[in-house]
């Protein structure tokens, strides 16, 4: 049967050497991070009179009792320095909080649970409820012990996270997962959690389009003008535009001038609108198409548009072209292209007279417009039928909702509750 302890009850707990007499007192743990595999136990840190000491695990015979048993009387009394690589459980682990890859939150680590395998000893599970003394609760708090890989530890020591790889346990999360626990923890925890997804620049730029403007701003504001630049350039171009308006006034510009010349014109296009108007919250991008295009060439080009929105392409827009001018007769949504003959043209199958609003329509209008005719995207034209952009549904929930929509109270992780169907009662 594997053996067991807790590493609260291992602290400060006299090491003691063969012949019983005691030799110092455990101060940390020390452990490698070994990717899916859970983390290896590789030597002890001990306190031997006001030096603190590398204690290889081969030294220790037992944690068993109230002492932890050595091999030997022999310790290496120069300094302890940690190397790359290394994790001490209660410099880095303990009481800081780490990731809930599972319920998508960040908890406190009150206590790790040491098992001993065949290959050493690893950490096997973590507690995150807190521990009160008996005076100040009434009852007893029983451990919540959950299995360590459920979690993603903040170690905020760069050689340390480095061996971890890219994003360890976060490549599960979503980007509107990883935008929440940004807001959610504080500087150093947001530091540690951007230099992770910094090594995936779309998913970078996915986050910081997920996140509030207020936490999109003070994130933003850490970098230099060429690393917004760099994030803007990836981000769709209207919440590119958000992003640069909430800028302070002095940076507006450089950020500006150091994007790509592309993604400069469309977020200059979409400043040029008033914020709360269909203009300003309109994506530039769609797909459009002639009348006599088949059904099966427009699912083509929606095929071929792998860089725009996906919730801006659940249509075709049908475009006539007239004296120079492409005036917007029709829609195709995805549904009706899939459901139709693929030889079929496009005049065939469309909705003609659709929906449209000019840039100026207050943003309200545009919702009643698309509560009404239930509509996913609602295209943008000019006072001669020219498409200028579309409006998706979600970009018109984020301005109906509330403000401090974000700042609710979240239901339930979906994920979470056959995990914690069986902790105790509160």
């Amino acid at each position: 049967m594997d053996r067991l302890v807790s590493f609260s009850q291992l602290l400060q707990r006299p090491l003691v050497g063969r012949g019983g007499e005691v030799v110092g007192r455990l101060s940390d743990v020390i452990i490698r991070l070994r990717g899916r595999d859970y983390p290896l136990v590789t030597g002890l840190v001990v306190r031997i009179g006001r030096r603190e000491v590398f204690l290889p695990i081969e030294q220790v015979a037992s944690f068993d009792g109230g002492s932890t048993r050595l091999t030997s009387e022999v310790v290496d009394l120069r300094p302890f320095e940690r190397r790359e690589g290394e994790v001490l459980l209660r410099a880095d682990v303990l009481g800081h909080r780490v990731i809930d890859v599972v319920g998508v939150e960040l908890v406190r680590a009150h206590d790790l649970e040491l098992r001993e395998r065949p290959d050493g000893w690893v950490v096997d599970r973590l507690d995150t409820r807190p521990h009160r003394p008996r005076w100040f609760w009434p009852t007893r708090t029983e451990p919540h012990w959950r299995d360590w890989k459920s979690f993603e530890p903040l170690i905020g020591h760069a050689q340390s996270a480095r061996v971890r790889g890219p994003f360890g346990r976060l490549g599960r999360l979503k980007a509107a997962d990883l935008a929440d626990l940004l807001e959610d923890a504080n500087r150093t925890e947001s530091e540690e959690i951007l230099e992770t997804v910094h090594s995936d620049p779309e998913l970078e730029a996915d986050v910081f389009e997920e996140l509030e403007p207020d936490s999109q701003t003070r994130l933003l504001a850490e970098k230099d003008d060429a690393e917004i630049a760099a994030v803007l350039a990836r981000m769709r171009a209207d919440d590119a535009a958000d992003a640069i308006n909430d800028l302070p006034q002095r940076r507006r510009q450089p950020v500006l001038d150091a994007l790509p010349a592309g993604q400069r014109a469309k977020v200059l296009t979409l400043m040029g609108f008033n914020p709360s108007s269909a203009g300003g919250l309109m994506a530039l991008d769609t797909v459009t198409a002639s009348p006599t295009a088949t059904v099966a060439q427009a699912l083509e080009l929606v095929r071929a548009a792998r860089t725009l929105q996906p919730e801006a392409i659940t249509s075709v827009y049908v475009v006539e072209q007239a004296r120079a001018t492409a005036r917007l007769i029709g829609t195709a949504t995805l549904v009706a292209l899939l459901q139709s003959d693929p030889g079929a043209r496009l005049e065939q199958v469309m909705a003609t007279e659709p929906v449209r609003v000019l840039p100026d329509t207050d943003v309200e209008d545009v919702t009643l417009l698309m509560a009404d005719y239930n509509l996913l995207t609602v295209p943008v034209v000019d006072e001669q039928d020219r498409i200028l952009g579309v409006i998706t549904v979600d970009d018109i929930l984020e301005t109906v909702l509330p403000e401090d929509w974000r700042r609710r109270e979240p239901a339930p992780h979906p994920a979470r509750r056959s995990d914690d169907s069986t902790a105790p009662d509160a």
